[in-house]
């Protein structure tokens, strides 16, 4: 008998459902540029303003601002504003758990 591990290495409970392979294809394309992907790790379960991101990944506020609103637009990140500031997180629990096997993956752990 299979566990749910193997079930889901195989890819039959994913390709059950045309709209799930729909929105995994969606939030990888999204998550795989790497200013994107440094974006996530950066938030990972936390609330950030766009202050902190640029401070944190290193380029201009515009690129940032660019590549958070098409990760907004793919539904993986939520907004809100307080004031003059706009603060982001990772909307959804399965995006946080599938950059955390990541860096499980491929993280080294210096």
């Amino acid at each position: 008998m299979k566990t749910d591990a193997q079930s889901a290495a195989d890819g039959r409970p994913l390709l059950a459902h045309a709209a799930d392979i729909e929105i995994a294809s969606r939030s990888l394309k999204a998550m795989s540029h790497p200013l994107r992907l440094k974006i996530l790790c950066t938030l990972g379960r936390n609330e950030v303003c766009v202050q902190s991101i640029v401070d944190n990944v290193g380029t201009s506020q515009s690129n940032i601002s660019q590549h958070l609103a098409i990760l907004r637009e793919k539904g993986i990140l939520s907004c809100r504003k307080d004031a003059n500031k706009v603060y982001y997180r990772v909307g959804d629990e399965r995006t946080l758990l599938l950059i955390g096997m990541m860096q499980e993956v491929f993280c080294s752990s210096r």
